[in-house]
């Protein structure tokens, strides 16, 4: 007997059940076009092209219902989520593939909210001159990330440039310089380029996240950071800032690089006042720190500051199914994994009218795309030569914890998955005639999309804001920070019927009024045609990686191509 039961979501199976029948009745839609690809057999075409849309819509309707009360991780209605996903793979026939025989892989996490009222910073000059205090969300705004309810700091700040140290670039602002115990300084994004071959010029690497930032902080010892906003390197206003930190933000309870007392923003002017106890002018510095020959320094002043904290400690699931492959052993295997988070932002209370985050594009779209493609992946009559993997993924929302921690406990070792191929806000608006696969590119299994794409007949798009980091931003990261070969599958802006004018309306339209928004809610007028299309060409993709005779690879010289190697057996 299958067991899909995660603690008190065996108590709402019956509820889940219940709601099965609703969406069986929909009637079937007709077999969908499917191109005829060499290498891919007969069987594997019928079950993309059996791929439905108003299968994927049922989903979508239960998963942003307000009885899922906006999928929060650690509540309620993330619970009811988990449930009903690990339920569908149940009816599949799916092997469960999480902890201890179940679809469910816990997930261990705490939540910190910084309590404003009580947190307090100042810059104190070594010798003379007055502190600055700081006002919390007009000037700054910081997490204490160790999970403790209070902190206190009376540190030096050392001036870090961009705060990376990149051996393949020959860049390192750290060198000659102790941070261990100190408060970081650091400019948002990462030096200006328009040369390819340093830091992939305009286009974003890693090294210029804030997370990233955090991370080698944590990993040189530093106690805290403080990361320059400027509008025109990060991409967005400090507003944005202000609002990602004023509500709590999740942490594994097992992330080592999670030790910064107080990981911070600072406004451009904060800065500015900052470096001027020091005699620099901020604009100079940062248009230094960009350049070779930059050198840290440390500031004649501290940080001074008490954190206050309130933490909550939960336990969320992804869930996870495997089809076995016909020839997968445990010493070999080339598996594909699709994922696409549940989880969404739950209920905001303080909100006036409604206050449910519903999520129905974001990502219900997503985990309805998975859950079509396990079915119609477990009811073909063609059968894979190497496991398929199904992972609807946690705290996406948090900062990508839940596909972190299955990037670091994954079902089979890293080498031996070829590939993942992710759904992440996939908006139900038509059919598209572009496709979005920005980071595929970077992969040795590029031209397979290229050719997959132009038989679909999908142009691709390539990523229209490269400097903003977007490949960061998504579940795939999570496996492509492991040496697993990553990318998520999207719609572009070019749709049947429509001029590409339109297609940029709608998706600026969502952003301004949907996108993380209780508005994001399912309705009857949403066409999931797009949405098939996108999994039947997901489909085609994955049965190619797991039947290459060729495992997948990163480029030679990516910046993940490191952690390939060192995961192959």
């Amino acid at each position: 007997m299958v067991r899909i039961a995660a603690g008190s979501a065996a108590g709402l199976m019956m509820v889940l059940f219940a709601c099965l029948p609703a969406a069986a009745q929909r009637s079937a839609a007709p077999p969908a076009f499917v191109p005829a690809i060499a290498g891919v057999p007969r069987g594997a075409e019928v079950a993309a092209a059996s791929i439905d849309p108003e299968k994927i819509r049922a989903h979508v309707k239960f998963l942003a219902s307000d009885l899922l009360e906006g999928r929060g991780p650690g509540t309620r209605g993330g619970e009811l989520a988990a449930a009903y996903i690990a339920t569908q793979f149940a009816l599949d026939g799916l092997k469960p593939a999480g902890d201890d025989g179940t679809y469910f892989q816990k997930v261990s996490l705490y939540a910190v909210h910084t309590n404003e009222d009580q947190t307090h910073f100042s810059f104190v000059p070594e010798k003379v001159g007055a502190p600055i205090d700081l006002r919390y969300g007009a000037d700054y705004v910081t997490k204490d990330e160790t999970g403790q309810e209070s902190a206190d700091i009376d540190a030096p700040i050392v001036f870090a440039g961009y705060g990376i140290d990149a051996p393949e670039y020959h860049w390192n602002d750290f060198a000659g310089v102790d941070v261990k115990g100190k408060v970081l300084l650091v400019i948002v994004n990462e030096p200006l380029s328009d040369d390819p071959a340093f830091f992939k010029g305009k286009t974003m690497t890693y090294y210029g996240r804030w997370t990233y930032k955090y991370e080698e902080a944590a990993r040189l010892g530093a106690v805290g950071v403080l990361v320059i906003h400027r509008t025109d390197l990060a991409s967005y206003p400090w507003s944005v800032v202000e609002n990602s930190q004023s509500v709590e933000k999740s942490y594994l309870a097992d992330d080592a690089t999670a030790t910064l007392r107080a990981a911070s923003w600072i406004q451009l002017d904060v800065a500015r006042k900052l470096l001027a106890t020091a005699g620099l002018d901020v604009d100079k510095e940062i248009e230094a720190a960009g350049k070779r020959g930059f050198h840290a320094v440390e500031l004649p002043v501290r940080l001074k500051a008490h954190v206050s904290s309130r933490v909550r400690r939960y336990v969320s699931d992804n869930v996870i199914a495997e089809l076995p492959g016909t020839e997968s052993t445990p010493e070999h295997d080339q598996a594909v994994i699709y994922s696409a988070h549940y989880d969404h932002l739950g209920i905001d209370p303080s909100l006036k009218g409604d206050q449910i985050y519903n999520g129905a594009a974001d990502n219900g779209t997503g985990c309805g795309i998975l859950l079509e493609l396990a079915r119609a992946w477990s009811q073909s009559t063609a059968k894979p030569a190497h496991s398929i993997f199904f992972a609807s993924v946690t705290a996406e929302e948090q900062g990508l914890l839940g596909s972190q921690y299955l990037g670091e406990h994954p079902p089979v070792p890293a080498g031996q998955i070829a590939l993942d191929l992710n759904y992440d806000m996939l908006n139900p608006i038509g059919i598209p005639m572009a496709v979005d696969v920005s980071g595929a590119e970077r992969t040795t299994f590029y031209p397979v999309v290229e050719a997959t794409a132009k038989a679909f007949d999908l142009t691709i798009q390539p990523d229209q804001f490269p400097g903003a980091g977007h490949y960061y931003r998504s579940d795939h990261f999570s496996f492509a920070r492991v040496g697993i070969p990553s990318f998520s599958i999207d719609q572009g802006t070019l749709f049947e019927g429509h001029d590409a004018a339109w297609g940029v309306a709608q998706a600026e339209d969502f952003v301004d009024h949907y996108y993380h928004q209780p508005s994001d809610e399912y309705r009857a007028s949403m066409d999931f045609r797009g949405d098939a299309k996108m999994a039947r060409f997901g489909f085609l993709l994955g049965w190619q990686a797991s039947s290459s005779p060729q495992t997948v690879g990163w480029q030679p010289g990516d910046e993940f191509a490191a952690a390939r190697k060192k995961s192959e057996p």
